[in-house]
């Protein structure tokens, strides 16, 4: 089957979380956002099998990154129990980091702001770091310092998707054009 009725009243519950949630709490939210960021870097995956598997291979590492930090941010620390490990470390993030700065060195210095587009990936990439950020705010709300490493995450992987977005366009020989103010 593929569907129960006991959200029909509005509450959810979190797998391997005891308690109930609305789903319009914070928590909720979070983990929505974080879903949906998850979806649209599948997509923008599949679209990147064209251009190469670079792109490709460094979405789906972080997608799987992501199911990990959905599964952090679904029950806090302490309704997880004691002498539970902490599943998301700093290691996920050092590790884009790394991506990053590789990829920002092939690139041109930025000298202002951008418009989005240029190739489709790129415009989806693009999007997919407004979505980001977006799930980086879900998780701060949750004012949760148990997440402080999944906030730092975010704000990096926005950061990576900007010059994943950036690296294409580079890379199809697309000038990045400046906003008219």
């Amino acid at each position: 089957m593929f569907y129960t009725g006991r959200g029909d009243n509005g509450q959810t519950n979190i797998f391997s979380c005891c308690k109930k949630f609305s789903k319009s709490s914070p928590r909720i939210e979070a983990l929505g956002s974080l879903d949906e960021l998850n979806s649209l870097l599948g997509f923008c995956k599949v679209k990147s099998k064209n251009i190469g598997h670079r792109v490709f291979n460094i979405l789906e590492n972080v997608q799987h990154d992501l199911f990990v930090m959905q599964a952090e941010v679904a029950c806090s620390e302490r309704s997880r129990g004691s002498g539970a490990k902490k599943p998301f470390d700093k290691l996920r993030t050092e590790k884009i980091e790394k991506v990053i700065n590789k990829i920002g060195k092939e690139l041109p210095k930025i000298k202002n702001f951008t418009i989005s587009g240029g190739t489709e990936i790129s415009a989806l990439l693009d999007y997919a770091r407004a979505v980001a950020r977006r799930a980086e705010r879900r998780v701060v709300a949750l004012k949760d310092k148990s997440h402080k490493e999944s906030v730092r995450y975010l704000n990096r992987l926005s950061s990576l998707l900007y010059v994943l977005a950036r690296q294409v366009n580079n890379n199809h020989g697309i000038k990045e054009k400046k906003p008219r103010y």
